[in-house]
């Protein structure tokens, strides 16, 4: 998921971890100085139109090694979640850094994510722009609930149970929805997303050379 503006910010500005809060923590997290950067996945890719395996390799090295590589091929794409589809990585799991609407910033992953969003007699949508590291360029206004919660694991197995308000809510849908094959393409009108892939053809090229020119220098 595309990066956006932070909001206003509230009382406790402590970074959550793995939705624990921490009172101090470096600009990048600490995986992306052991990772590599890895090529993202485009919008028409295979990967990225079919569920994702789960995972169960939990403790490996090789699922710590995919996160750290995450980790830094987000950042150099200056994103603020990454799914394993989107490397090219056939796996459920995501990576995030990413602000809420009070400006907590919330950094992380989660392996085998479910989930959760509010009844639907309590569910308020929001509309907001939305951008995709694997359609680049393109930004679209889309409907997402205010509130959204994630349960699954960290790479050693233990639970975790992250939730997200605002923008971090909306993020936490849209790695969610890679992991089951969509992207947020498939949520929008055909007009659209005719729209979306028009910005895409036309903007594409500027990504990538500013993802090249930022990967010859990620940290």
């Amino acid at each position: 998921m595309a990066v956006r503006d932070e909001g206003d910010a509230p009382a406790d500005r402590r970074v959550r971890v793995l939705g624990r809060p921490v009172d101090t923590y470096p600009d990048l997290a600490p995986e992306a100085r052991r990772g590599s950067v890895r090529r993202i996945t485009v919008v028409g890719e295979e990967v990225l139109s079919r569920p994702c395996q789960e995972v169960t390799a939990f403790g490996s090295p090789g699922l710590a090694a995919l996160i750290d590589d995450m980790f830094v091929t987000m950042y150099v794409a200056d994103g603020a979640g990454l799914a394993a589809n989107q490397v090219d990585v056939d796996l459920r799991l995501f990576v995030y850094d990413c602000p809420d609407d009070q400006g907590v910033r919330h950094v992380g992953h989660i392996v085998n994510p479910v989930l959760d969003q509010p009844d639907p007699g309590s569910r308020r949508l929001v509309d907001d722009s939305e951008g995709c590291l694997s359609v680049p360029g393109a930004s679209m206004t889309l409907p997402r609930t205010d509130r959204a919660t994630v349960r699954g694991f960290d790479k050693d197995g233990n639970p975790l149970v992250i939730e997200g308000t605002g923008y971090f809510a909306r993020c936490l849908q849209h790695e969610s929805d890679h992991l089951v094959g969509h992207t947020y393409l498939d949520r929008l009108s055909k007009r659209d997303r005719k729209d979306a892939l028009r910005q895409m053809e036309e903007r594409s090229e500027d990504v990538f050379a500013r993802r090249a020119l930022k990967a010859s220098h990620p940290r």
